[in-house]
């Protein structure tokens, strides 16, 4: 393996006590070495940022299958529509 940059290669110790500014380091471009007892065991790398999705219209259509129109459209029954009102006629 190897020898490390010693400029760029933290103990997990040292790094557990920087870990912010390891990272801002890597997401600058650098690649940052951890190591565990002298010996290197990862690396910080910056990533690549996530490419948006692009909208697309209907992309979701017949997810949830056929739901009949009258899920939606169909009136409540009026004792239902009154106690959601806050309409008890049918409470003497």
């Amino acid at each position: 393996m190897a020898e490390a940059d010693p400029q760029k290669t933290f103990n997990v110790h040292e790094a557990k006590t920087q870990l912010s500014r390891l990272i801002e380091r890597a997401h600058a471009g650098e690649e940052i070495v951890l190591a565990k007892a002298g010996v290197p065991y990862a690396k910080l790398v910056p990533i690549d940022p996530p490419v948006p999705m692009r909208r697309t219209p209907g992309r979701f259509k017949g997810l949830l299958g056929d739901i009949p129109d009258s899920v939606w459209f169909d009136p409540l029954p009026d004792d239902e529509l009154d106690a959601w009102e806050g309409k008890y006629s049918n409470i003497v």
